[in-house]
C-alpha cells in the first residue's frame, strides 16, 4: 500500500533551478535481533518509477514499501532554488543476530536507471543493551514515530507527538548582532497536509533568510523521543531596538496520519485515516542589549568585525573634465549588508557624484560575511594638486562589548590641465572678465529721469514682495517637514502607485510570484507610510485600530485586510490562487484611492 504525502510550505516562486537527481539509501547502522526497523530510499530531485526493493538476508520484510513526496521552494535576495524528494520506506524486522545485508534498490528517473549502494547493518543479539535505532511498542508507551502499529485512528496526538519548536543560537545579544533561527516541526506522525494560517513575526528585527528543505527527511532525539524534522524556516535575525523581542512561530492547520489496523487471511492491513489538527503560536523570547555609550562620531551602525580599504582609480593621470573614483572597500562579518556609505570631504573643486553601493554577501551559518563596495565618482574641475583627507570608520565588536576604529589613510591627486569644458557649476567661477561689447550701443539723449516713472519703483516693489512670498512659503514647507508624519502620510499613495506600476508588470509577464510579493511590497508600505508605523512593528491588528482610529469605516477596513490576507495566500501558494492579476491590482488601486479620499479624523491631542 502506497501513501502519498505532499507537503507545501512557503512556497515564494516558480521559477526554480533544475538539480541533478540523486538516489541514496538511509539506514540504521545496528538493531537488536526482534525489533523493527526502516530503511529509506531518497530520490532527490527527480520523479522515478519501476522502484525494484532490495534482495535482504537477516531480516524479514513487514511492510513496504510505502511511499512519501516532499516539495520545498524558497525565494531569497532573489535568487530561487527548489527542490523535491520521494523516499520509498521498507519496514523489516531482525530476524537473527550477526549481519543484516540490504542489496541495492533500483529506479527509473528522468529516463536514467538508478541504483544505490548495498548496506550492511549489524544485528545484536536478543536482550543487547544497545538501543535500537527505533524505539519499540510496549503498553502504554509514547507513540513511536514511524510506526503504524501504534499509530491508531481516534487515538489522541498530543502535544508530545506534533509541535512547532523555535531555536536560537544566542538569547542574549547586542543591537545589530545576529541571531540565527530555526523553525521546525516535530512530528510522530505522517503528515498529509500543512498550511499556514498566521506568519511567523519578527517584530524589532531585520531578517536575513536562508534557503532551506522543508521536508521531513530527517529525524532527531529530543526529550528521549524520536520525531521526524522540517525545518520551516531558517534566517538570520538582526535586532533593531534594546529591549526583550519576542518571536512567534505562527499557527498552521496540520493533517495528520493515523491507521485503522486489522487482521485478515492475507495478513495484517493498516488504512491510512487522516485527522485535521491546529498547532498554536510558539514563542521565545530574546533579550537585546543597548549599545555602550558614548558612541563614536565615526560609528553608523556597523556590528561585527570589519576591514575597510581603500583604492583610487586610476591611481595615477588624472586630469580636469575626466571622472574618476574613490572606492571604499568594507570586508568581515556581521551587519554588513546594512552598513552606510562613510562620509567622505572631498575638495570643494571637484564635482561629487552620489556614491554607489555594490554588497556581496554570504549567509554564513551563524552571521553575514564578504564586502560592500562603496565607488564615489569625481571629476576634477581645476589643475593643481589636491588631498582627499583621511578618515575614519568604527564598529562595535560583541565579543569583546567595545568600539573599534580604523583609520582610513588619505590620498594625493596631481590633477593635470584636460580637454574639455567645465561643469555648469563651476562655467562662471572660470570666467573673471566678461567680453567689452563694441558696435552700435543705440545710445540716445534724454530729458527725464528714470525715478520720475512708476516702473522704477515697481521694479523695487516686485522683489520685495517676491520675498516675503517665498519666505512665507519657505516657513510653511520648514513646518509642513518637520511634521515627518504628516510627510509621509502625505507621500504614501504617490510611493504606492510606482509599487503597483511595478506589480503591473509582473502580471504582464504572468509572473505570479513576482506580482504578489511587489503587492505586498505596496500593501505593507503604504500602511506603512499612511498610519507613520514602521514596517516591522505592522501586524493586521495594529492595522486595523490605527485605520479605525484614522476615522476609516469598518467596511473598508475589512477590505483592506482581506487583500492583504488574499496576497499572502497567493504568495505562499501561487499553484492554489485564482484570482486574476489585474483584478487584484484594480481592487488594490481603488483600495487605496477611497483610504486617500477618507480625511483624518482629529483627535484631542491634534486638536
Amino acid at each position: 500500500m502506497k501513501r502519498i504525502i505532499n507537503i507545501a510550505i512557503l512556497i515564494l516562486t516558480t521559477v526554480m533551478a533544475a538539480q541533478a537527481a540523486t538516489f541514496t539509501v538511509e539506514a540504521p547502522s545496528r538493531v537488536v535481533e526482534g525489533n523493527k526497523f526502516n530503511v529509506t530510499f531518497v530520490l532527490a530531485n527527480g520523479e522515478g518509477s519501476n522502484f525494484t526493493p532490495p534482495e535482504v538476508n537477516g531480516a524479514k520484510l513487514l511492510y513496504g514499501p510505502s511511499v512519501s513526496h516532499s516539495y520545498s521552494s524558497s525565494w531569497v535576495n532573489g535568487k530561487t532554488s527548489k527542490s523535491s524528494s520521494e523516499e520509498y520506506t521498507m519496514t523489516y524486522k531482525a530476524t537473527q543476530s550477526g549481519k543484516c545485508h540490504i542489496g541495492p534498490a533500483s529506479i527509473v528517473a528522468g529516463g536514467k536507471h538508478m541504483s544505490t549502494k548495498a548496506v550492511t547493518i549489524e544485528v545484536l543479539p536478543a536482550g543487547s543493551s544497545q538501543p535500537s535505532q527505533q524505539p519499540q511498542r510496549t503498553p502504554g508507551a509514547a507513540t513511536p514515530y514511524s510506526d503504524p502499529m501504534t499509530q491508531s485512528a481516534g487515538k489522541e496526538v498530543t502535544g508530545n507527538d506534533l509541535f512547532v519548536r523555535i531555536e536560537l543560537n544566542k538569547q542574549h545579544v547586542y543591537e545589530q548582532q545576529a541571531v540565527v533561527c530555526n523553525i521546525k516541526l516535530y512530528t510522530k506522525y505522517q503528515i498529509s497536509e500543512f498550511i499556514p494560517t498566521i506568519q511567523p513575526s519578527f517584530d524589532g528585527f531585520l531578517i536575513e533568510e536562508i534557503p532551506v528543505q522543508a521536508a521531513l527527511n530527517k529525524v532527531e532525539t529530543l526529550n528521549g523521543h524520536q520525531y521526524y524534522v522540517a525545518t520551516l524556516k531558517r534566517c538570520i535575525l538582526y535586532p533593531q531596538q534594546s529591549g526583550k523581542l519576542k518571536i512567534t512561530s505562527g499557527t498552521y492547520d496540520v493533517g495528520v496520519v493515523q491507521f485503522d489496523t486489522y487482521q485478515s487471511i492475507f495478513g495484517t492491513i493498516s488504512n491510512p485515516v487522516e485527522k485535521k489538527l491546529k498547532l498554536e503560536n510558539h514563542s521565545e523570547t530574546v533579550t537585546i542589549l543597548p549599545l555602550p555609550e558614548p558612541k563614536p562620531t565615526s560609528f553608523t551602525g556597523a556590528v561585527g568585525k570589519f576591514n575597510v580599504t581603500t583604492e583610487l582609480k586610476p591611481a595615477t593621470g588624472f586630469k580636469t573634465y575626466s571622472a574618476a573614483t574613490c572606492r571604499y572597500i568594507i570586508s568581515g562579518t556581521g551587519n554588513i549588508k546594512y552598513i552606510k556609505a562613510p562620509e567622505v570631504n572631498f575638495p570643494e573643486q571637484f564635482d561629487v557624484y552620489d556614491p554607489k553601493t555594490d554588497a556581496q554577501v554570504n549567509d554564513g551559518a551563524g552571521d553575514m560575511s564578504g564586502k560592500v563596495v562603496v565607488d564615489y565618482t569625481f571629476i576634477p574641475q581645476y589643475a593643481g594638486e589636491f588631498d582627499i583627507p583621511a578618515t575614519e570608520f568604527s564598529y562595535f565588536d560583541p565579543e569583546t562589548g567595545k568600539y573599534v576604529t580604523l583609520n582610513v589613510p588619505s590620498h594625493h591627486l596631481s590633477v593635470a590641465k584636460g580637454e574639455g569644458q567645465p561643469s555648469n557649476h563651476y562655467r562662471m567661477k572660470n570666467m573673471d572678465i566678461r567680453p567689452i561689447k563694441s558696435g552700435d550701443l543705440g545710445l540716445k539723449k534724454s530729458h527725464s529721469y528714470i525715478v520720475d516713472h512708476w516702473t522704477y519703483w515697481l521694479w523695487f516693489l516686485l522683489p520685495l514682495l517676491a520675498m516675503v512670498a517665498l519666505l512665507l512659503y519657505y516657513r510653511k514647507q520648514l513646518k509642513e517637514r518637520a511634521d515627518v508624519r504628516r510627510m509621509r502620510s502625505k507621500r504614501a499613495s504617490k510611493v504606492a502607485q510606482r509599487r503597483l506600476k511595478a506589480a503591473r508588470s509582473f502580471a504582464s509577464r504572468s509572473d505570479r510570484n513576482g506580482f504578489y510579493a511587489e503587492m505586498l511590497n505596496a500593501l505593507w508600505g503604504y500602511m506603512s507610510d499612511k498610519l507613520s508605523i514602521p514596517v516591522s512593528e505592522l501586524s493586521k491588528d495594529n492595522i486595523n485600530a490605527e485605520l479605525e482610529q484614522y476615522g476609516i469605516d469598518e467596511q473598508l477596513r475589512q477590505e483592506s485586510i482581506a487583500l492583504i490576507d488574499k496576497c499572502e495566500f497567493a504568495q505562499y501558494a501561487p499553484e492554489l490562487a485564482s484570482d486574476d492579476m489585474n483584478a487584484v491590482l484594480d481592487e488594490a488601486a481603488g483600495i487605496i484611492d477611497r483610504l486617500e479620499s477618507v480625511k483624518r479624523k482629529k483627535t484631542i491631542a491634534e486638536s
